[in-house]
């Protein structure tokens, strides 16, 4: 396309022979891709080229997500054990004694 546009915009006696020595083209693969553009055929140059991101926002939000997730599972096992030592404890400390132990301390 950008070969093209500067073949269109080639105004003066000779201009344009010089663009086709310089690009290393033939008149005939000019009028081809004229002809090309006019059909519409050359719309898809004006895509941008490359490989296409594979990155998919999504994906990355869900694999935040998951981490996140794991983190507070975690968090919450810690939590409840705990949460289970200490209900132990309080049943521990809290037993009446019986005579037996009171005369020992």
């Amino acid at each position: 396309m950008r070969i093209v546009e500067k073949a269109d915009a080639c105004s003066q006696s000779g201009e344009l022979g010089r663009l086709l020595r310089r690009e290393g083209l033939y008149s005939s693969q000019l009028a081809a891709w004229r002809k090309q553009r006019e059909a519409g055929a050359l719309a898809g140059l004006n895509k941008k080229r490359g490989r296409r991101s594979t990155k998919n926002p999504l994906k990355e939000e869900n694999k935040a997500l998951r981490r996140r997730v794991d983190q507070l599972e975690r968090k919450l096992n810690k939590a409840e054990t705990i949460i289970e030592f200490q209900k132990k404890l309080a049943s521990i400390l809290e037993e009446p004694r019986t005579d037996q132990e009171l005369e020992s301390t």
